[in-house]
């Protein structure tokens, strides 16, 4: 084991559960515990629990919080009222992409910003960076926070019995402050699954003793530990975009089909005049989901052809559990990107059909 590799406060426990440890961005962290396809079907059927430990907190303060924040992402967070979340990209000057982040609304003059893992220090000191003479703090906060992830539709039940916290008037994207089995929580109603579920922002002293209490009051639920093998097959069949696949320093926001996140018609934020470039000249590439049409399972990096011609490349790619189908998105010349269009995948030198579809693959209807 690469010891340089970060752990999060629930690392001595992956063990005990079978779990079966990968490096991912910088950190040792579960792939899967049972096995990836059995921690699906609980997600979409059950509940599910995730160590999302590794991602990163920030705590903006100070009467310039807002405005700064404002000037830093494409969504609009002058809408945002304490007690609400926005999921927002970050972008360059020139529109492609620092990160996807999630921004907390504590009080108007207090925010926390949620970050991936793998991009903690960047993300980091790109906002450090443009602080410059504004009113505000901004703090670090990723090693005091541990944070665990209830998903499925029996995540309310369960933490229902946990918690005195009314749950059912915690609506999606909203969260409250309350006791989880005796630990202060921040109760946040999201998730990265394409269910309904909750995040559970914790001190790291707290987390392997709710992780093991979630897990032994789950038992007649259903309840599974989870890996990053499940996390990535539930977020692309609900077409959730992960950084530095759907996203990167050269995608846009807008070529990721993120378009309701990004809010050109707000004040000036950085790489808002590429974004309105990008949108009044009209995109050249844009990320689509594909299904495949014959055997065979796409992965990211694979040439999308056309005419054998290569025109595209899958950006991420996996056998749908839920549909039991080969899907995938990918980042794709425009002119073949309207649903129908006829494609292939490159899969070791043999191209495979395919078939633009319209996303998301799964959408819950509970």
């Amino acid at each position: 084991m690469d010891m340089s590799l970060k752990r999060t406060p629930l690392y001595s426990s992956y063990a005990q559960y079978g779990g079966k440890i990968v490096e991912f961005g910088g950190w040792d962290m579960p792939v899967q515990f049972s096995s990836i396809l059995k921690e699906h079907q609980a997600v979409r059927s059950a509940v599910g629990l995730f160590d999302v430990s590794h991602m990163g907190e920030f705590l903006v303060t100070g009467p310039d919080a807002s405005a700064f924040l404002q000037g830093m992402i494409t969504n609009d967070v002058s809408r945002l009222h304490p007690g609400e979340v926005l999921y927002s990209p970050m972008t360059y000057d020139q529109g492609g992409t620092v990160d996807d982040l999630l921004v907390y609304c504590l009080a108007s003059d207090r925010y926390q910003v949620v970050v991936n893992a793998s991009n903690i220090d960047k993300d980091f000191a790109w906002l450090k960076n443009h602080v410059q003479d504004l009113q505000l703090t901004l703090t670090d906060q990723s090693e005091q926070t541990a944070l665990l992830a209830v998903q499925g539709p029996r995540s309310q039940p369960l933490l229902q019995r946990l918690t005195e916290t009314d749950l059912s008037s915690v609506a999606y994207y909203h969260f409250t402050f309350g006791a989880v089995a005796g630990h202060t929580a921040l109760i946040s109603r999201t998730g990265y699954t394409g269910e309904d579920g909750f995040e559970l922002y914790v001190e790291p002293a707290a987390a392997a003793e709710l992780w093991e209490t979630l897990l032994a009051k789950g038992q007649d639920l259903g309840i599974v530990p989870c890996g990053l093998g499940a996390r990535d097959t539930l977020r692309l069949e609900a077409r959730l975009p992960l950084y530095g696949h759907e996203l990167t320093s050269d995608i846009s926001p807008l070529e990721a089909g993120l378009n309701m996140f990004v809010k050109l018609n707000k004040d000036d934020f950085i790489g808002k005049q590429a974004l309105v470039e990008q949108k009044t000249t009209g995109l050249q590439r844009k990320v689509v989901g594909f299904v495949l049409t014959e055997r065979g399972i796409p992965r990211a990096g694979y040439p999308i052809n056309v005419d054998g011609q290569q025109m595209g490349h899958v950006t991420s790619g996996t056998l749908s559990p839920t549909l039991n189908q080969p899907i995938g998105l990918a980042l794709v010349n425009a002119k073949y990107t309207a649903v129908g269009t006829p494609l292939t995948v490159e899969i070791r030198g043999k191209n495979v059909g395919a078939q633009v579809v319209k996303t998301p693959f799964y959408k819950r209807d509970h």
